[in-house]
């Protein structure tokens, strides 16, 4: 589910589909014990509602509407994602302001190396436009930004992309781990790599979803993730802790599909609930 208004690659959905297809069988459960992989996720299709949950006191915004659509595919040895996203916000006066998001991205299974796309407009207006490609290494790996102002940021060391992100915090709820700091880059910020701290609830064993059968025998964790942006040396922020850009919470099902998010953007926060779900064969 990047940052600024793209919500992190690291989040993804699902619809249900054909029991026999090859995403339904990747939509098995992982027996316990068992660590999540990259064939666990599943290929799929998703939309989402998006409400105003809460704005901030003080705050001009009086009411929040939008949509988003998601979609990750199996393109063999990486993934392919989607995500348009778009949000109205009304303020006090009743103006409205339109912000739209367009990002993609190919991801290696491996987690070494992504390209990435993103374009955001405000009011129809372009306001921020990346691409480029990242390469992962031991050492931290390097970031090449293309277009009008090309460029090359380095990667702190232990740094990982979007989905990988995700099986590695899946992995990490399975057994029981509560907290997950890593610098993380998906491609949103003109920045390079921003550092994250996720922390994560009790692994919750299957149970029963009217709406979505096919999450109905997997396992799911409830997540909070907090993006800090780095200094631009790309050194960490001075002081130690300090408040996060970018929060966004939620339920993550063990094939990777997340079907409630809470996004903060400081002054305000918006819900993300999940209304249809389609699983892709590979």
């Amino acid at each position: 589910l990047g940052t600024a208004l793209a919500v992190p690659a690291a989040m993804g959905p699902v619809p249900q589909a054909v029991a026999q297809s090859p995403a339904a069988a990747a939509a098995e459960p992982v027996p316990m014990g068992q660590p999540i992989e990259a064939r666990h996720l599943l290929a799929h299709r998703a939309a989402y509602r998006l409400t105003l949950d809460r704005a901030r006191d003080g705050s001009d915004i009086q009411a929040a509407n939008g949509a988003m659509a998601y979609e990750m595919l199996d393109a063999c040895d990486g993934w392919t994602t989607r995500q348009r996203f778009q949000l109205t916000l009304t303020d006090r006066d009743g103006q409205d302001v339109e912000t739209t998001s367009d990002y993609s991205t190919w991801e290696s299974k491996d987690g070494t190396r992504m390209r990435f796309s993103l374009t955001q407009t405000s009011q129809g207006a372009v306001s921020q436009r990346l691409q480029g490609e990242a390469q992962i290494t031991p050492e931290g790996g390097t970031v090449r930004y293309e277009g009008t102002e090309p460029r090359e940021i380095s990667l702190p060391r232990g740094t990982v992309l979007p989905n990988m992100h995700t099986i590695l915090t899946l992995n990490a709820a399975r057994q029981g781990q509560r907290l997950v700091p890593l610098p993380l880059f998906d491609g949103t910020s003109a920045h390079g790599a921003q550092d994250s701290t996720t922390i994560m609830g009790p692994w919750t064993a299957p149970a029963p979803v009217e709406r979505f059968p096919l999450l109905s025998p997997l396992g799911s964790v409830r997540m909070r993730i907090a993006f800090f942006e780095r200094e631009p040396n790309n050194e960490r922020r001075a002081g130690g802790a300090s408040t996060p850009d970018y929060e966004v919470s939620l339920r993550y099902w063990e094939n990777g599909v997340a079907d409630q998010m809470l996004m903060e953007f400081g002054e305000f926060s918006v819900n993300a609930r999940m209304v249809e779900l389609q699983p892709i064969p590979s």
